[in-house]
């Protein structure tokens, strides 16, 4: 005789698999209306955008190609991308040391109180959603424009993520090793030092990492406001029409980005 509970069980999966499929074609179209009210509501036509598309190519192959005379401002390019990358390696060490602190504070696994674990999720949060400019633009009646506002700037939206992401690193890879720790008696900075280091580093180091990437990319735009880096070089080579300048200023960015993106894949396989 045929297994009934089979068969049922059959029509069971069947009709989830088609409540699914119902529900994923559910929310594209919700979507896909959303993009058409958005679209009207701001006069942009997707067309006209695709359209636009080669001519834009053009232009930037025609003016962002640099010069022999533009090569003549590399040293500045140079000093000025030198200057951002310290600005944001400093902001970003120092945001990784305190984060790592505030971390042990905001998970769950290791914090003394769940008050104070709410508590500092809810300050890296605050630090975390303000944008990058609204911080300097703030930063900017205390501070002036200097390198002192955009290693500030940089260091809050730093602090404010990588306390997020070491919470979540802790909470979810040592929770086990922790409790055990607990159990034996083991005091907070045991368990630190135990349980919670040696199996958070290869992840902290990891997200330093790409903060120190990301960083110098938002740095270059906070440079712009503070008159600082690559930033203010790009934008008065922009003001004055220099469009070769400017794109000898974005292929020496490119390069750097990619040259330390390939360091921080070594530095992580050799972590790891």
């Amino acid at each position: 005789m045929p297994d009934k509970s089979t068969g049922s069980d059959k029509d069971k999966g069947i009709t989830i698999l088609g409540r699914r499929k119902i529900s994923i074609g559910f929310v594209i179209l919700v979507l896909l209306i959303l993009m058409e009210l958005a679209s009207r509501a701001t006069d942009f036509s997707i067309a006209n955008g695709l359209a636009s598309i080669p001519t834009a190519f053009v232009w930037m192959g025609t003016h962002l190609l640099p010069t022999t005379q533009s090569f003549s401002n590399l040293p500045t390019i140079l000093s000025a991308l030198w200057q951002t990358i310290l600005m944001a390696l400093a902001a970003t060490v120092l945001a990784a040391i305190c984060a790592l602190f505030f971390s042990l504070m905001g998970a769950r696994t290791v914090s003394p109180n769940a008050i104070i674990a709410r508590a500092t999720r809810i300050v890296a949060a605050f630090f975390r959603n303000i944008p990058d400019v609204v911080w300097t633009i703030i930063l900017l009646f205390s501070f002036g424009q200097n390198m002192l506002t955009g290693i500030i700037t940089l260091f809050f939206t730093t602090f404010g993520m990588l306390t997020r992401y070491f919470v979540e690193v802790i909470d979810e890879v040592c929770e086990e090793s922790a409790e055990a720790l607990s159990a034996t008696g083991a005091s907070f900075f045991q368990i630190f030092a135990q349980g919670i280091y040696p199996s958070t580093i290869p992840e902290v180091i990891n997200w330093t990492l790409f903060m120190v990437e990301t960083n110098i990319r938002d740095a270059t735009l906070i440079g712009i406001l503070t008159a600082t880096g690559i930033g203010y070089v790009f934008n008065l080579f922009y003001t004055r029409m220099d469009f070769a300048s400017c794109g000898l200023v974005i292929i020496s960015l490119a390069v750097i980005i990619i040259s330390l993106e390939l360091t921080s894949g070594r530095i992580k396989r050799v972590v790891v």
